[in-house]
């Protein structure tokens, strides 16, 4: 299954309310939006626990204090976490006040993070 198309129109509209320039880019088996060129946030379809997550590029800084949230989990594709990126389960972010709050909390983390190398 793919992502929810749902969802990732709740995520656009977000991004238009704050007047953000991003893009969208699919990878990963979900949906990326990127911002000046670098990961902010996107949607994905887990398998193995049958749901929808959000991905949330917050930080490490911003991590500790969000990972105390309703729903949040270390982002982990590999058997590695990623750090300063969490999944977040829909009960985390099916209100919009908490949709924005993760959206925002990307969009504050976006300039400090580092461009990925680009492949030629």
């Amino acid at each position: 299954m793919a992502y929810n198309e749902f969802i990732a129109d709740r995520i656009r509209q977000v991004f238009k309310e704050r007047k953000a320039n991003f893009y969208e880019k699919k990878m990963m088996g979900g949906l990326c939006f990127m911002v000046d060129d670098k990961m902010c946030c996107g949607i994905h379809y887990s398998k193995k626990k049958e749901t929808d997550l959000l991905m949330a590029r917050i930080g490490e800084e911003a991590y500790d204090h969000a990972s105390q949230k309703e729903g949040v989990q270390p982002m982990d594709f590999t058997g590695r976490p990623m750090k300063g990126f969490v999944f977040v389960t829909p009960d985390g972010f099916d209100l919009e006040k908490d949709l924005e709050y993760w959206v925002d909390l990307c969009l504050a983390f976006n300039p400090f993070a580092k461009k990925s190398k680009k492949r030629q």
